[in-house]
């Protein structure tokens, strides 16, 4: 099983449209709105590494309102 936690940023006002958005996701197991430098921290599994890749690149990035996310790989 492979996990990591993303942070993400949303456009401005937008964060609970993405929060949403996430949360559809199935790999998507934890979401949390914070306050900082990021608007959200989503917690998120998959079978492999590739898997994961493809979840937060096809499925995560392009959520309509994100602007921006770091990764952060689980070991």
């Amino acid at each position: 099983m492979a996990s990591a936690f993303v942070l993400l940023n949303a456009e401005l006002g937008a964060e609970t449209v993405v929060l949403n958005g996430l949360k559809m996701i199935d790999e998507v197991k934890e979401t949390h709105l914070i306050y900082g430098v990021y608007d959200i921290i989503a917690r998120i599994e998959a079978e492999t590494m590739e898997e994961l890749r493809k979840v937060i690149g096809w499925k995560i990035r392009r959520l309509k309102k994100v602007r921006s996310t770091i990764t952060m790989v689980c070991l």
